[in-house]
């Protein structure tokens, strides 16, 4: 275990939720395995929705919450009813903090192609569907990069 100082500088707007941010400016020592990871966490989730009313689940709507998924509700006035009820009100939490922030507009409609190919191997995006219709059978044969004798070929390393 290392320590590490750590320092953080005054005070940063948080552009998506218009908020400002606030935090210590003094040096705070954080103990760190060998590649500065730090081996507890440095903030939560938690103590960040904590800031955030509390909302409530009527009974009705935990019975019906219930019902929509299936599942049998605890008994009312339960410990497993209390504990399942606040869950649920921590994840509606969640959900209501992620609805504030604001996004700012890009243009794009779809969404990123996220996927990670190597160079030359994979899906050819530059490609344009053909206009053919609907292709069935052995015309489909016409769309693979390597064919013989109406027949696919696939390259493996095995050989028999």
């Amino acid at each position: 275990m290392l320590l590490r100082p750590v320092k953080q500088a005054g005070r940063v707007w948080c552009r998506s939720l218009n908020v400002p941010l606030q935090y210590s400016t003094s040096r705070a020592t954080v103990e760190t395995d060998t590649y500065g990871i730090p081996l507890t966490p440095t903030w939560s989730v938690q103590k960040l929705l904590s800031s955030y009313p509390a909302p409530s689940i009527s009974p009705a709507t935990f019975k019906r919450l219930h019902e929509l998924s299936a599942l049998l509700p605890p008994e009312e006035g339960t410990p497993e009813y209390v504990k399942l009820k606040h869950e649920l009100e921590e994840l509606i939490k969640l959900v209501e903090a992620t609805k504030l922030i604001k996004l700012e507009e890009t243009g794009n409609i779809g969404i990123p192609d996220g996927r990670v190919i190597a160079e030359g191997s994979g899906v050819p995006l530059d490609r344009t569907p053909r206009e053919d219709g609907d292709v069935r059978g052995r015309d489909l044969l016409s769309y693979a990069s390597r064919s013989a004798n109406g027949m696919y070929i696939v390259e493996t390393d095995r050989s028999r």
